[in-house]
């Protein structure tokens, strides 16, 4: 079966997923940000973006259709090899939710002061 890697520093997590959710709030204006991907061969394929709100510099793109006060839209990206992101002490972290339950990537990886750069990608294929 296919799993979803978590890289850090010295440390990998494997996870035996086939979609998450990767969740963030925006530093500034305080607003949730979801990301839906499924894993597509080797490679993280985005399914749906929503975004709980409006802001400096985060406005929904075109064609985005706000349902209960919730932003939805399906970015159109290729699929990606790997995502790396940026994590830092000083604002909230992100969380990776799956099968209904959330955990903050210092609950898996650990915390951002000793991972503060991860790369999420399909084992094996990095």
């Amino acid at each position: 079966m296919t799993a979803l890697c978590l890289a850090a520093a010295a440390i990998t997590v494997a996870l035996p997923l086939q979609a998450f959710t990767l969740a963030w709030t925006h530093s500034i204006e305080k607003i949730r940000w979801e990301e839906d991907y499924r894993l597509a061969g080797d490679k993280l394929e985005l399914v749906e973006a929503r975004i709980r709100g409006s802001g400096a510099g985060m406005e929904p793109p075109e064609g985005a259709v706000l349902k209960d006060g919730v932003w939805h839209y399906a970015p159109a990206l290729p699929a990606l090899p790997r995502l790396k992101l940026t994590r830092s002490v000083y604002v909230a972290d992100y969380e990776l939710c799956a099968a209904g339950r959330c955990r903050s990537f210092g609950d898996v990886i650990g915390e951002a002061e000793n991972a503060p750069e991860v790369e999420v990608f399909v084992c094996g294929k990095r």
